[in-house]
């Protein structure tokens, strides 16, 4: 059920307020260009600066205009348990199908820290929750052996990994079993990740590039295939600028000005993030033309 191509969606803003009607098209979008997943209010989604309120409209657009026809995986993680476990349960009772819940940042909790956080939300909610490790941004990194502890309790489900670490994925492999989802949540190296016992990507670059990164994902996880294989090949190598361009500057302010090239959205984003350079604007525009995107 999760797996593929899942899209990791901005939030577009109008005059700094939540542009809902475009969120709406987004979505479509996503609908009609083969995207297998779609995680509504993650931290691409700049849900850092999102209202309780926004952050749970966003989610329940996403659940209703989807309409069951692809996974929603709302992101509801926070560095306060409380709020984590106030949106996970608002998730649950919207429908959504399952809730991404980021590694606390800032606070920098021990491992029996994240290992009680995780517990929490899971004790009190009934949805899948998959764990979302990326210590660079939150500054923690949670180890296998506490991955595994948390893969014993009934709704933890996977991981979506953006450690960097290719080899995290054969540990947590043989640690936690196939049935332990793997996601990458790095697109430049999602191809790997998936040879090594991935199952999709949480992607970025799939706001701007869904029927590419749908066909990459598809092909990528036909590893009994040779000529699919190679076409996943042929498909990252095309894609690889446009993943790294996306990242020069802090995202999601590189991907909403390549979406706004797409007239998907407007490059608005919230303080503390701001647009990108004109500089960075030609890399982008440069990458989007490579993939014959614009």
């Amino acid at each position: 059920m999760f797996k593929g191509s899942i899209v990791a969606l901005i939030t577009p803003f109008k005059n700094n307020e939540l542009d809902e009607d475009c969120y709406v098209s987004l979505i479509h979008h996503h609908l009609s260009n083969g995207t297998s997943g779609l995680v509504p209010a993650g931290t691409t989604g700049e849900s850092p600066t999102l209202s309780h309120e926004e952050h749970e409209r966003v989610i329940e657009l996403c659940v209703k205009e989807s309409k069951g026809k692809i996974p929603v995986i709302a992101g509801t993680g926070s560095n306060s348990t409380e709020e984590a476990i106030s949106l996970t349960k608002y998730a649950e009772n919207i429908g959504a199908s399952a809730a991404l819940v980021v590694t606390p940042y800032y606070n920098k909790p021990t491992q029996e820290g994240l290992y009680q956080h995780f517990k929490a939300i899971n004790d009190n909610c009934s949805i899948p929750i998959i764990i979302y490790n990326i210590p660079s941004r939150s500054v923690v990194d949670m180890s296998v052996d506490t991955m595994a502890r948390l893969f014993e309790l009934k709704n933890i489900i996977g991981v979506k990994d953006a450690t960097g670490d290719l080899n995290r994925v054969g540990l947590q492999k043989k640690k936690m079993g196939p049935d332990f989802i793997q996601l990458s949540g790095e697109d430049g190296t999602a191809l790997e990740f998936n040879s090594r016992g991935g199952v999709g990507c949480i992607s970025v670059t799939a706001n701007v590039a869904a029927k590419l990164c749908s066909e990459f994902q598809r092909a990528s996880l036909e590893k009994n295939n040779s000529n699919l294989l190679a076409k996943a090949n042929e498909i990252n190598n095309k894609l690889m600028p446009l993943h790294k361009s996306l990242f020069i500057e802090s995202s999601p302010s590189p991907v909403k000005y390549a979406a706004s090239l797409l007239h998907l959205c407007s490059e608005e984003v919230r303080l503390p993030l701001v647009k990108i350079t004109e500089d960075t604007k030609k890399v982008v525009k440069s990458a989007m033309s490579f993939v014959n995107l614009i």
